[in-house]
């Protein structure tokens, strides 16, 4: 079926009405799908900048590509768990905007979209000062994901696989992080723990209730539960920095829960959503996968109010979280903002504001501390600049003789800059570094030998898009 040429250089993209188009079905027009050839249908790279055309130019075949099942009428892939854009999507059930970019490769098998993403970073890592070290280590991810129709809605199946396990149970350095034990006995201090192996196995289906309203549910083993911003190494905003924040166990530690049931509802561009989950950091042990009661509780709010800003709200009530700290609970807050827009052709920038509280009762006493995170990115072309300042209140820097010592309030600010090589097609190189500057409260300064201690890491990547 042949389809006239359209001649996007002319069409103003800034007026366009995103709103006006009907997401309500998220069907194709009419079409002889029997005759089409779908697994030869050829990989491509979600990108805003063609997110809003009734269907899409493919520059390898020079013809209009009409949308397929599983993909909204512009030629993105349609959202797992409503009927809006798959862009808006990120880790576990999260939200970001919906004008972030998409990497990957997507390919149609008869009904199912399917995708596969990934990256490797291979790190030379120096922390400066009395605590600091230096080291060598692997960590990134891949993921793969298969999804279709079912009914009204949609089926989903998703796997996260991680490297970070190979860099051994002591992680790597990284001044004022901690969270989690190296060996069960121990509490890592100025390190970074690895991930496991086994990030997310997790499957969901949605059905539509309305013409932008749907129910879904999702369950994980492991998965995410409905608390917190995307998991840092999915936000656009910093994904293309090899390190792990310091306010990670405020915001977004509970990525990878050992059994996660997730059912929410979503009303156009907002979401409303319940997890029960097991609250416990993963052990020491981190190629295997862990089972647990799912006893704590998760709410989250999120409102995607324009295309480019994606906002949430959470809480959760976490039962016995920490291994080394067997009977205490914590309670958590969290608020954040993401933003993504293309600011020109071939610019896109995207930010974080976020903010978490961790609440802990002590034999009666309560604690609240506080992290405050921002990130930022511009990406032009194959070069990616990133910056990330952050803030906590954290009282496991120092040894104490109960459960946890006095709150230190510790900041960092980092930048980054990476450039890609493409090296075939869907597969880049690319090379970067990031230098770290730490700020330490003079009640510390002899602990780590400075007000002012370094870090800095050089990379190169192998990204899978």
């Amino acid at each position: 079926m042949s389809q006239p040429q359209a001649d996007h250089s002319t069409m103003d993209h800034a007026a366009m009405d995103h709103d006006a188009m009907d997401h309500a079905t998220m069907q194709p027009p009419a079409a002889d799908h029997a005759q089409m050839d779908h697994s030869s249908m050829d990989h491509m790279q979600m990108d805003p900048s063609q997110m809003d055309h009734p269907a899409t130019q493919d520059p390898d075949m020079g013809a209009m590509r009409m949308p397929m099942p599983g993909m909204s009428h512009d030629g993105a892939m349609r959202g797992a768990f409503g009927p809006y854009r798959g862009t808006r999507e990120s880790s576990g059930t999260a939200w970001q905007p919906d004008a972030s970019m998409h990497e990957g490769l997507h390919a149609m098998r008869g009904d199912w979209m399917l995708m596969a993403h990934g990256a490797l970073n291979m790190v030379y890592d120096h922390q400066s000062g009395k605590r600091g070290d230096t080291g060598t280590f692997a960590s990134g991810m891949l993921m793969g994901m298969a999804q279709r129709p079912l009914g009204n809605g949609t089926l989903q199946f998703k796997a996260m696989l991680s490297p970070d396990p190979l860099m051994g149970p002591r992680g790597y350095p990284l001044l004022l992080a901690s969270g989690e034990t190296a060996n069960g006995v121990e509490r890592l201090v100025d390190r970074q723990h690895p991930h496991d192996f086994f990030m997310e196995l997790a499957a969901s289906v949605s059905q539509n209730i309305g013409a932008k309203s749907s129910v879904f549910v999702y369950a994980g083993l492991p998965g995410e539960p409905a608390f917190g911003p995307p998991a840092f190494m999915h936000r656009e905003a910093i994904m293309d920095s090899p390190e792990a924040p310091i306010t990670h166990h405020w915001l977004d530690s509970t990525h990878i829960s050992m059994g996660v049931l997730t059912a929410g509802v979503v009303v156009d561009r907002a979401k409303l959503e319940v997890s029960r989950f097991n609250a416990r950091e993963p052990d020491q042990h981190r190629w295997n996968i862990e089972t647990g009661a799912l006893d704590s509780t998760a709410v989250r709010a999120s409102w995607n109010p324009t295309a480019s800003l994606a906002l949430q709200g959470s809480w959760g009530n976490f039962k016995d979280p920490e291994q080394l700290e067997p009977g205490v609970n914590q309670k958590r807050l969290s608020a954040s903002a993401l933003y993504a827009r293309e600011v020109a052709p071939g610019v896109m920038v995207a930010g974080t504001l976020a903010w978490g509280r961790k609440s802990i009762d002590h034999d009666g006493e309560q604690t609240n501390d506080d992290a405050f995170a921002a990130e930022a990115s511009l990406k032009h072309g194959e070069w990616t600049v990133f910056g990330r300042g952050e803030t906590t209140e954290n009282r496991e820097l120092v040894e104490s003789a109960g459960a946890h010592g006095p709150a230190y309030t510790v900041s960092k600010m980092s930048l980054g800059v990476v450039r890609d090589f493409k090296v075939a097609q869907h597969l880049s190189l690319g090379a970067g570094g990031l230098f770290a500057v730490n700020f330490i409260p003079d009640s510390l300064r002899d602990a780590y030998g400075s007000n002012h201690p370094l870090g800095a890491m050089a990379f190169v990547r192998l990204k899978l898009d």
